[in-house]
């Protein structure tokens, strides 16, 4: 059963699993001793920093390991803002940064801080300027990933961290979704990354703090590594997670190569085997296995269920689905669909015939989901009139209490029935109409005129140009 969602979480490496094996073994004793089996354990730990270090390209005394990614990112961002007090309480991050960091932000916020969002265009991306322009006397930290999550994009870290360093703020950058693929580039001062996205094993995260940066622990601490990440060490699963991110490295750039060939061509045949499909992500500066689209009127959750009974594991990066009712904030701050998302991420050794299964597969059951809710021919035909009268110049519809796609599959089908320059409005409660209203408009070349709120609901306005 091809598995086709790395983004989450990478399968286990095979030289994670027999460095796991091998350090069962050697490294179960506690490195901080001096006998015979703690400096053993204590060879091994330090060699495994030195590795970690070398991939992500710092010192080795800059880097601790965390029992997470989450830990790391919660940790850094903490350490950072309380030791740069003093400068102020200004957070600054982009609008699709990982939950792990808008959490944090969130609790910086709770606790009297002041968090700045960074806008993004349509593919995903942040601007150096944004982020300038987000910079303040008062600003302690600032936040970027190196790559999103959801739809790929690599965001210009080199860029921000020159802003950011002439603003004389440190940077922050979640390389969790990169850091397989190669070091983060650009002079970054705190960098967090988690071993279960290269192929490490689960529970091992780790944070590097430059020399320089102002940085104070936030909760009690120990005298192990460096007073960052307090406790005994899971030492086995640490050992195997370097072992593994040096092993990927070596694999990276020929990997990356023929990846980014199977991702192109998932790329551009869903376009042409799916109607009505919107591939989502920058399609150039991206990662090279990873690719999202998002296809109309169609349940997410419904089609991610299909999926997986024909054989392949994919995920998702919206919540539009049946149990939770927002948008996937990557998407919504993009401005693009999020019904019917789809993310597609591959894990190395993925194969073409796996990938051409796919794409079999595929159509039929986005077809399939599409019948479900009823939709065989979405758009009706150009001009289509009431039998027997004139089409009027504006429609009202009741889509109270219908979730995605409800709303949109309701316009689609009533837009006809208005003449060229005639309105349809939507009257919805479903907070996923705000967005993929105006997508839809953008895909079917029709002009969306905006909202009004209702006493129930809020009414979308949608003229008809085509």
């Amino acid at each position: 059963m091809p598995y086709f969602d790395t983004a989450s979480a990478a399968p286990l490496h095979p030289v994670a699993r027999q460095a796991l094996q091998a350090s069962l073994d050697e490294g179960w004793a506690d490195p901080a001793r001096l006998y015979r089996e703690g400096r053993r354990a204590r060879l091994l730990l330090d060699a495994a920093r030195e590795a970690a270090a070398d991939a992500v390209g710092c010192r080795a005394d800059e880097l601790v390991f965390t029992p997470s990614g989450t830990h790391a990112v919660h940790t850094g961002v903490a350490g950072v803002l309380a030791g740069r007090r003093r400068a102020g309480s200004g957070l600054v991050v982009s609008a699709v940064e990982h939950s792990s960091v808008l959490h944090a932000a969130q609790a910086h916020e709770s606790a009297g801080g002041r968090v700045t969002e960074v806008p993004v265009d349509r593919y995903g991306a942040v601007t150096a300027a944004g982020y300038a322009g987000a910079l303040g006397p008062s600003t302690a930290l600032a936040c970027l990933q190196s790559a999103n999550h959801e739809v790929g994009t690599v965001q210009p870290v080199a860029e921000v961290a020159v802003a950011c360093a002439e603003a004389g703020v440190p940077l922050l950058v979640d390389a969790a979704q990169s850091l397989p693929w190669g070091p983060v580039e650009g002079a970054w001062s705190v960098l967090a990354g988690s071993a279960h996205k290269w192929g490490g094993p689960p529970g091992v995260g780790l944070l590097a703090v430059r020399k320089g940066v102002r940085f104070s622990p936030q909760h009690p601490s120990d005298e192990r590594e460096s007073g960052r990440s307090p406790g005994f060490a899971n030492l086995p699963a640490i050992v195997a997670a370097a072992a593994s991110l040096r092993a990927v490295r070596a694999e990276a750039d020929a990997e990356a190569a023929r990846l980014r060939i199977l991702v192109d061509r998932i790329r551009r045949r869903v376009v042409r085997l799916v109607p009505d499909v919107e591939v989502v992500g920058h399609p150039d500066l991206r990662l090279p296995h990873l690719v999202t689209f998002s296809c109309l009127y169609v349940d997410g959750e419904i089609l991610l269920h299909e999926l997986d009974r024909a054989g392949y594991s994919v995920s998702s990066g919206s919540s539009c689905t049946s149990s939770t009712l927002t948008p996937s904030h990557v998407l919504r701050a993009m401005g693009v669909l999020s019904e019917g998302n789809v993310r597609v991420s591959l894990p190395p050794g993925t194969t073409a015939e796996e990938v051409n299964g796919f794409l079999e597969v595929l159509p039929g059951a986005v077809s399939g989901v599409r019948e479900r809710l009823g939709v065989t021919e979405p758009v009706a035909a150009a001009g289509e009139a009431p039998e027997g009268g004139q089409a009027p110049e504006s429609l009202e519809l009741d889509a109270l209490g219908l979730r995605c796609p409800q709303p949109v599959i309701e316009l689609a089908a009533a837009i006809g029935r208005v003449p060229v320059g005639g309105t349809v409005t939507v009257v919805s409660d479903d907070e996923v109409a705000r967005l993929d209203i105006p997508a839809w408009c953008g895909m079917r070349g029709h002009a969306y005129l905006g909202e009004a709120e209702r006493e129930v609901g809020t009414a979308y306005t949608v003229r008809r140009l085509t």
